[in-house]
Formats: structure tokens, C-alpha cells, sequence
């Protein structure tokens, strides 16, 4: 029930994103949700792909330093207090969201929230109890 998150390690300079997208343009894969995170010198671009194994082949030809991340997909109400329902439940179970980001999922009145936890697997078992919908990372790409 865990996604595989792609992070890879830019400089900040102008282009090197685009360097990125250019990579996996050409190479047919798409990105499903990114989150882009920087500094003064450096950045942290997390992706999820479709071909998460060619992506990361890709990548790695061309020079780009990758980690790879357990991430949790989690189906969220999009209506007022929908994220907070999620939130509310892992902070009285002890758990720690280290960072979130959202994209688009066209089949249903939801949102989808990408999770990274201190602890994924009483996330996904804290979660699974209180019916909410994890997205396994094979519905991600699907259409």
C-alpha cells in the first residue's frame, strides 16, 4: 500500500528542473505529483512517475543524484476539514508527517495527498482501521 517516491538532488541554477522534465519527457514517462523543496543552493525535487524504475535509469544516464522514499497515497475529501480528518487521526496515534503534497484524481469528488511519516506502517494501519482509501502506487498512473 506504499508509493515509491523519486527525490532528486538539483542545483539551484536556472534550467536544472527543466533538465528533469526534459529527461522523462523524452523518455515517455509521466509524473503523476511533484513537490519541489530548495535552499539556497541546493533543491529537492520529489516525484511520483509512471516507470519509476526507467525514470531512475534515465535519471541516473544523464547525472542527476537520486534517493528513493516510502510515500502513502491517501484518498481525501475535498470539502472543508477533509485533510484535517487525516491529520487529527495520525497526530493522536503518534504520528509525525514529515512532509505532504496533493495532485489531481479526475475519477471522484476527491483529493489525493501524498504522505511521507515517521512511521508508514501505523500509518497505513491507522488509516486502513478508519476507512480511509490508500492508493496503491499500480491506480497512481492508472487512466
Amino acid at each position: 500500500m506504499k508509493a515509491e517516491q523519486l527525490s532528486v538532488f538539483l542545483e539551484n541554477r536556472a534550467g536544472r528542473l527543466a533538465e528533469v522534465t526534459r529527461t522523462l519527457a523524452d523518455a515517455g514517462i509521466n509524473i503523476r505529483a511533484l513537490s519541489l523543496a530548495d535552499t539556497s543552493d541546493f533543491g529537492i525535487l520529489r516525484m511520483i512517475v509512471c516507470d519509476h524504475e526507467k525514470a531512475k535509469a534515465v535519471l541516473k544516464e544523464k547525472g542527476f543524484t537520486l534517493g528513493r522514499t516510502s510515500v502513502v497515497a491517501v484518498e481525501v475529501s475535498d470539502k472543508p476539514g477533509g485533510l484535517d480528518e487525516v491529520l487529527q487521526l495520525v497526530s493522536r496515534n503518534g504520528i509525525n508527517v514529515e512532509y505532504m503534497y496533493a495532485f489531481v484524481q479526475r475519477e471522484n469528488e476527491s483529493a489525493v495527498m501524498i504522505f511521507r511519516f515517521d512511521k508508514v506502517d501505523q500509518a497505513v494501519e491507522v488509516l486502513q482501521a478508519n476507512n480511509f482509501t490508500i492508493i496503491p502506487a499500480s491506480r497512481l498512473c492508472a487512466k
